[in-house]
């Protein structure tokens, strides 16, 4: 009975030594994978390839990102500037002098600029249309603009695949064909040790890659980013690199010849990280068509129209307005109302026109965003694709992040036109502005005061909060997690099989 009792105990430290011994052959075999990858040229090459392009792509984003938020923020105090230091205007005539909103980028699109480069970062806001965003850097660049953008999100997402390739491809092979895996699993060093002894190597490159990206994303904590989204953004690129470390592990172990792997592995690369991708925004496109912009641009002309004339105040569509404001101040004319009637046509005919507008804009936000949802889906399919929404998402340069500016830009446009036509109907007699092209006395009074141009209030946009933005990357990270989960089931199969 007693030594009945003593069993367990002996088993808990019999498998604990176990799993010591195991993971001191682990390491074992990691370090003589860095001996090989030292006394290889070619490793040590792509290694500091690597390490070059990675930290170089850091420091010249981060320059040009700094750059473009110093200069946008000076744009953006400058036309505010200059639209309150306009003279004596006619305040329809301020509607249409319009005014400008630029977007500073966030602090972490200094390692992935995401959808900033395509969708534009300013927007002329003006009276009675909406425009779209302009300034973006990839619609003005030529072709060779856009491959040569080595972003740190570029490089990690496409080229660093590539170097755990090129540095891991013969990891295990390499052992079976220099006919010394035979010997190694003879002394007792099980087939999933010896992957997992590799992998602890291919983990180790990964930390170093992953090393100038962390330290950048740190000094984004001084541009105001939260610490939360910093982890999640790193976090995201471990494991979509840790994907790719066990995708060349399973190569390299499930055949035979260093040839075979490596052959595997450069079409696996080009499924996952180029083929896949273009299927993705693809099917998209053709699951969730689009009206085109001459399409669009139709619709709503024939939906404005049904609104009435804004600049005419004699407009059949304003017979209403007309016959209630009368009712109101119980006058017989227009000419006896205490406001300026041109400008509460001005001001009625504003909100119902931005209402049909916000309708139109909302519902082609709606269509980019579940495009975007179809393309992520492929997540499942492609870690690339996962770990781009990821990256957007966290980064806060995602299409969500685009939307919110266009929404909060709207916002600025319709208060400020509304706040001067609210001067155009209080400090402006119907009188005089019906006159005002009579002659250049009459002009003169039809002007509005300066001082009436205060009506712009101060804009600064910022990305979601970080919980959010963590939110809706979520999925992502499942999608990466699911890779990796899968990945280990198959390579402990394999190391069990592994001769």
């Amino acid at each position: 009975t007693s030594t009945r009792g003593i069993c367990p105990t002996r088993r808990s430290v019999s498998e604990h030594s176990s799993s010591t011994a195991r993971f001191a052959k682990m390491m074992i075999v990691a370090k003589d994978e860095w001996r090989y990858w030292l006394r290889s040229k070619l490793a040590i090459s792509v290694l500091a390839i690597g390490l070059i392009l990675t930290l170089s792509s850091v420091v010249v984003t981060a320059i040009n990102t700094m750059e473009l938020s110093h200069t946008r923020h000076a744009l953006q105090e400058d036309a505010e500037q200059t639209f309150a230091d306009q003279p004596d205007r006619h305040p329809h005539r301020m509607v249409h002098y319009g005014h400008y909103a630029f977007r500073a980028p966030s602090p972490l699109s200094v390692l992935d600029p995401g959808v900033d480069a395509y969708t534009g970062n300013s927007i002329f806001l003006e009276g009675h249309r909406q425009n779209s965003a302009m300034f973006a850097d990839q619609k003005q660049g030529t072709a060779l603009t856009q491959l040569g953008s080595l972003t740190p999100a570029f490089i990690l997402q496409t080229l660093a695949p590539l170097l755990l390739i090129l540095i891991g491809y013969s990891s295990v092979s390499r052992e079976r064909e220099s006919q010394t895996l035979t010997y190694l699993l003879s002394q007792g060093t099980s087939g999933f040790t010896l992957i997992a002894g590799k992998g602890l190597a291919l983990m180790s490159v990964i930390g170093l890659i992953l090393v100038p990206i962390a330290i950048s994303a740190l000094f984004s904590l001084h541009e105001g980013e939260s610490i939360t989204a910093i982890v999640g953004f790193v976090l995201g690129y471990a494991l979509y690199l840790t994907v790719w470390a066990l995708l060349v592990l399973l190569c390299s172990s499930a055949l035979s010849k260093n040839s075979e792997s490596f052959t595997a592995l450069a079409l696996t690369w080009i499924l996952l990280c180029v083929v896949m991708p273009r299927v993705a925004s693809s099917t998209a496109i053709t699951t969730v068509p689009a009206a085109g912009k001459l399409e669009t641009d139709f619709a709503v002309a024939a939906e404005m129209r049904k609104l009435g004339d804004g600049h005419n105040a004699n407009d059949p569509a304003f017979a209403q307005i007309k016959a209630s404001l009368l009712e109101k101040y119980n006058v017989d004319s227009i000419d006896q109302l205490p406001v300026n009637y041109r400008g509460v046509i001005a001001m009625t005919s504003e909100a119902k026109l931005t209402q049909v507008l916000n309708e139109f804009a909302e519902k082609r936000m709606q269509t980019e965003l579940a495009q975007t949802n179809v393309s992520r889906d492929f997540g499942w399919l492609s870690p690339m694709v996962a770990i781009r929404s990821l990256s957007m998402l966290t980064a806060g340069t995602s299409i969500e992040t685009h939307h919110k500016f266009l929404r909060e830009a709207e916002e600025l446009r319709f208060d400020f036109v509304q706040g001067l036509n609210k001067a155009h109907v209080e400090q402006l007699s119907y009188q005089d502005d019906m006159n005002r092209n009579k002659d250049t006395d009459s002009g003169q009074k039809a002007r509005g005061n300066a001082q009436n141009w205060q009506v712009l209030d101060d804009f600064s946009f910022a990305v979601d909060t970080p919980s959010l933005r963590l939110q809706r990357s979520a999925p992502a990270f499942l999608q990466l997690l699911a890779w990796i989960a899968v990945l280990i089931i198959v390579i402990r199969l394999v190391g069990k099989r592994l001769v």
